[in-house]
């Protein structure tokens, strides 16, 4: 990317964050209301992840990606599809409106090429990871294509469910290099602002589990005021800061940020990190406390560049945001459900270029912002998928006398085994193929492993009543103990057929 491209995402990231603040707005101020009753919506939460919605659909995204969008997160994803030609202007002015857009992401509902429902939170990132799990598998059996990328887009609160952890923690996931997650680190939940140390726990557990973690804490300009002289007292003082000081900060004056900035603990003055921020005119310093790695355009590009190049092991980007950005009422502990007014909407209106009355203006065909957005705009078809056979009308297994379920389904998993259709059939487990009788079927069909796994009983001629040999051409998933996750990869390759084309 060039500068000049930097310089038409950064007007694109103004009217993406207009038309989803607007977009609520119109529904709760605009669009008539019989009931008279709140409709609600989630300006703050969606005003985080403007520039790297903007950074990931402008310059990142390929067309055979797949992408599961945090659930508050909605109008950005709704605004975006909007400027990128896969949704008309109605269905704006339709958003939380029976029958309309969605609040949270549905694949099922919403009519812009939603890849995974995430209304229940912490689901939906588990869901897009397997199906990177899915598409591997695919490309080991059937030779799908293996450029497509799974991309998971995370508030830093959502990190609470514990289904994220289990996910992280499973061995299949640690191995696969198509997956990226970005966590919205705006140091806010729904109530408060976050206890102090989660950014670097998130950092230690993702790191443990063997993904490649990338940390995105500083803007550019930021890093070019610590390589001033003293420039490092300023990095220090905004490391050492609890984060609640600095949602604080957030909503005073420059003067008075600068105040607390140079004002130690005993009431003395820090007369070296004065001097430094001298430099900086009283708007300067609040830009400065604000510019964040989770809203600087190249920065953002940077990392995911970074991302890109580690094809080998999932990558976390921990991106530092603010929740609110660009809104009045930014790093509000507070701000969570509150809406803007008419006239702070007249505002941003006129800070975002936008003409009065045309408020869901997008941009000219032709224009660089267009282009920009419209490189890849179309979905990629999938592959061409091999066609199933058809499954046996009966199958030639007798089953006299009483027979429990469990063996009963581990002798028709095993005559299907013989069967063409078999080579279509996958099985799953949490650590329990023995004690739901899948043995004959892995004994058949082998476990699936990315990278073929020596056997070393085999190798020593070890008699075992299961031969569990792990290849790519393996047909058993097996999972660690975790119930969350086997369903989850069961809805994944569930919906193989509408994401990757075959079933």
């Amino acid at each position: 990317w060039s500068s000049d491209d930097v310089r038409v995402l950064e007007r694109i990231q103004r009217r993406v964050l207009w038309l989803s603040t607007y977009m609520v707005h119109y529904a709760n101020h605009v669009r008539p209301n019989v009931d008279g009753l709140k409709v609600g919506g989630h300006q703050a939460s969606s005003a985080s992840v403007v520039s790297i919605m903007t950074a990931l659909y402008g310059m990142f995204l390929r067309p055979a990606d797949r992408i599961a969008v945090k659930p508050h997160a909605s109008p950005v994803f709704h605004a975006l599809q909007y400027l990128r030609g896969r949704l008309p202007e109605e269905a704006l002015r339709r958003f939380r409106a029976f029958g309309g857009l969605q609040a949270y992401p549905s694949r099922t509902k919403d009519i812009d090429g939603v890849d995974y429902s995430t209304g229940s939170v912490g689901l939906g990132a588990v869901a897009a990871t397997f199906g990177g799990l899915v598409r591997q598998y695919l490309t080991d059996h059937f030779a799908a294509p293996a450029d497509a990328r799974y991309i998971a887009l995370v508030g830093d609160a959502e990190l609470d469910e514990g289904n994220i952890w289990e996910a992280v923690t499973e061995e299949y996931v640690r191995r696969l290099g198509n997956v990226m997650w970005i966590v919205d680190l705006n140091r806010q939940s729904l109530d408060r602002v976050v206890p102090d140390g989660k950014a670097q726990r998130i950092r230690e557990m993702f790191g443990a589990n063997g993904w490649h973690v990338i940390n995105l804490k500083y803007g550019s300009r930021l890093k070019e005021a610590f390589a001033r002289p003293h420039g490092e007292r300023l990095r220090r003082r905004i490391d050492d800061m609890p984060n609640a000081e600095y949602q604080a900060l957030l909503r005073l004056s420059g003067a008075e940020i600068r105040k607390q900035l140079v004002t130690l603990p005993d009431g003395r003055t820090d007369s070296l990190l004065e001097a430094m921020l001298g430099a900086f005119g009283d708007g300067e310093v609040r830009d400065l406390l604000a510019n964040l790695g989770g809203h600087d355009l190249t920065a953002l590009l940077e990392a995911f560049a970074e991302a890109a190049a580690h094809p080998d092991s999932p990558v976390v980007v921990v991106a530092y945001t603010i929740k609110g950005w660009g809104l009045p009422f930014e790093g509000d502990p507070l701000n969570h459900s509150m809406l803007l007014t008419p006239a702070q909407i007249d505002v941003l209106r006129a800070a975002a270029g936008v003409p009065a009355g045309d408020e869901f203006a997008g941009f000219a065909p032709g224009s660089p912002e267009w282009r920009l957005l419209h490189r890849d705009a179309a979905p990629s078809p999938p592959a061409p998928a091999r066609e199933i056979p058809e499954p046996p009308a009966a199958l030639s297994e007798t089953y006299a006398g009483r027979l429990a379920t469990q063996e009963a389904f581990s002798r028709v998993l095993s005559t299907l085994s013989r069967h063409p259709i078999a080579d279509f059939l996958v099985t799953a487990s949490p650590d329990v193929a023995t004690s739901t009788h899948l043995g004959g079927w892995i004994n058949r069909r082998g476990v699936y492993s990315h990278q073929a796994m020596i056997d070393y009983f085999a190798a020593a001629k070890i008699a075992r009543p299961i031969q569990w040999r792990e290849s790519p051409r393996g047909q058993h998933l097996e999972l660690g103990i975790s119930e969350n996750n086997l369903f989850l990869l069961l809805a994944a390759l569930g919906l193989a057929g509408d994401q990757e084309g075959q079933r």
